[in-house]
């Protein structure tokens, strides 16, 4: 499918908007995670394992929490984003953490990054609300696959497309499951801060699991996990209910599908 640079451009307006906010909200948490707090998901964390020594791409890191993390945990980390605003927090936050020579962060679109970025990975990993931004998932996995060592693995953790067929209020089906269209949206504040005092206009796609499955497997990799969760481990949607630090949509408990993950490998 095509896109237009306008697409990303006002994309990449959105979250630099969004990005102050973000470090400022309650959902992030930004003074735990300065004390110490993992900001990763259990899902996550038991896909990835031990990566002590381990070299790590983080595609579509936001302002670096969870590269952070990584890097406390003992990988070597990059992380990229769209976001220069991002980036720069995220910057900012290893320098705060003296953890600047185990976390390097670069602005950068994924498409576009063969262009800025050099060597290969242990780890690829990338995770919760990332893919939907993104408008061709076989550009995407070429990119994936080209920043892949010989035997390393990617690890991807995302929002099921099922989840991103409702409205936001999650009372009517109002998208296709597969990228039929572009869904361009404007509203006012964000999945972090609901009441926060900005509007946003951003473009979507929607992907089915079959497009980003088959993708990867088309760039070269080699499935090895394929697991799906009838929770979101962040209170992120409307109309949610919480039962201990899952969250569910009120009336769709243990029905819908809102997470699945993926472990793959690319073959030596």
């Amino acid at each position: 499918m095509s896109t237009t640079p306008d697409y990303f451009d006002a994309n990449q307006k959105s979250w630099n908007k969004a990005t102050a906010y973000h470090v400022a909200s309650d959902f992030y948490d930004v003074p735990a995670f300065l004390n110490g707090k993992n900001s990763l998901n259990s899902i996550e964390l038991n896909l990835l394992g031990d990566i002590t020594g381990q070299s790590l791409l983080h595609l579509q890191c936001h302002f670096g929490q969870d590269t952070l993390s990584l890097a406390r945990m003992g990988a070597n980390t990059t992380g990229i984003d769209l976001s220069d605003a991002a980036i720069q927090q995220a910057q900012a936050l290893a320098a705060q953490l003296a953890l600047d020579k185990k976390a390097a962060f670069m602005c950068s679109n994924v498409y576009n990054l063969k262009e800025n970025l050099q060597g290969q990975f242990d780890i690829v990993f990338s995770s919760y609300g990332v893919i939907g931004w993104l408008p061709d998932m076989n550009k995407w996995a070429q990119i994936v696959s080209h920043f892949l060592k010989p035997g390393g693995q990617f690890i991807f953790v995302e929002f099921h497309p099922a989840v991103w067929m409702f409205d936001n209020d999650f009372t009517n089906l109002q998208y296709s499951y597969f990228n039929v269209e572009v869904i361009k949206e404007e509203s006012s504040g964000s999945y972090a801060d609901k009441n926060a005092d900005f509007k946003q206009l951003t473009y979507n796609w929607n992907h089915s699991l079959a497009d980003v499955i088959t993708a990867l497997l088309q760039a070269g990799l080699k499935l090895e996990q394929f697991q799906e969760f009838d929770y979101s481990p962040y209170n992120c949607f409307r109309n949610t209910i919480q039962e201990g630090n899952r969250y569910y949509i009120k009336g769709m408990e243990h029905k819908l599908p809102m997470v699945y993950a993926l472990k793959m490998s690319k073959p030596i």
